[in-house]
């Protein structure tokens, strides 16, 4: 789902049959101004959309931002202001909002833990646990606050976890099939498998045919055992269990990434305020 899509699904969700609040009580040649403030430190994401939703709904809007996405401001600071129909700006108002909130909370948060493992070679990834339909623009926070993007999704990469190779009976049976898959159907695809033990890297090594090993919920000297054996031959990628208290201990090892969920699906939106007024 693109951009304006996305905006044309919100709008209609929320407006629905009208907006009847504000077409009761504002005339439609009304014109009003209004700004966004920062009420809780933070890097500030979505300025770009809410730009879009705006426009979507007049055309004619002004819109000026004195900032730019990843950029950390402080309380009181105004990222932008729009002139446009008093009606459109109310109508805007919580789909802008919402949207900036949630992905100002997700580059936050990502930064935190970018900050915390500065020192250290390793990069931290996102997931798949993302809110349906708002992957794109939750991922674009992570991308904002400092880390990078795991697979968008399903069709991006071949990534082989425990289940499918419970399913396809075996390690060596899943890679052997991932890549006869992608020889049949004439795809590039990187192919990443999931191990769950030290033996498990030691099957993958025999085998080969990956870019990268996933260690799913090892400890630190785990990881350390398994990039002796890894050799780096291969991609290594750390998951499972990870969080702020540990992940500098975790990216100490040496590991190429870090997957961390929890940047997007334990975010906590930014405080924002958009505050309207008549244009005079």
């Amino acid at each position: 789902m693109n951009t304006q899509e996305f905006i044309k699904a919100a709008l209609a969700e929320d407006i629905g049959s009208g907006d009847h609040s504000t077409l009761a009580s504002i005339d439609d040649k009304v014109i009003g101004s209004a700004k966004l403030i920062v009420k809780e430190a933070g890097i500030i994401a979505g300025i770009r959309i809410a730009k879009e939703v705006f426009l979507y709904l007049d055309k004619e809007a002004i819109f000026t931002a004195f900032h730019t996405d990843g950029e950390y401001l402080e309380v009181g600071t105004i990222a932008f202001t729009v002139k446009a129909k008093a009606q459109a700006i109310l109508q805007a108002e919580r789909l802008v909002l919402n949207t900036m909130q949630r992905m100002s909370g997700i580059a936050t948060l990502t930064h935190s833990y970018v900050n915390k493992i500065k020192n250290h070679t390793t990069t931290i990834l996102d997931t798949r646990k993302t809110t349906p339909l708002f992957r794109a623009f939750e991922k674009e926070a992570v991308l904002l606050g400092g880390a990078k993007n795991h697979r968008m999704g399903l069709y991006d990469m071949i990534m082989l976890k425990d289940n499918h190779i419970d399913y396809c009976g075996g390690i060596e049976k899943a890679i052997a099939a991932a890549n006869a898959y992608l020889n049949e159907h004439q795809l590039q695809l990187p192919i990443e498998v999931e191990t769950r033990s030290l033996e498990d890297v030691k099957r993958v090594m025999k085998v080969g045919g990956v870019q990268r090993i996933m260690l799913d919920n090892f400890t630190t000297q785990e990881i350390e055992a398994a990039l002796v054996i890894i050799n780096k031959q291969y991609e290594t990628e750390a998951s499972g269990g990870i969080n702020f208290d540990t992940i500098e201990a975790y990216a100490a090892t040496g590991v190429d990434f870090i997957s961390i969920g929890a940047v997007i699906h334990h975010a906590t939106s930014l405080d924002l305020s958009l505050k309207a007024v008549l244009h005079e």
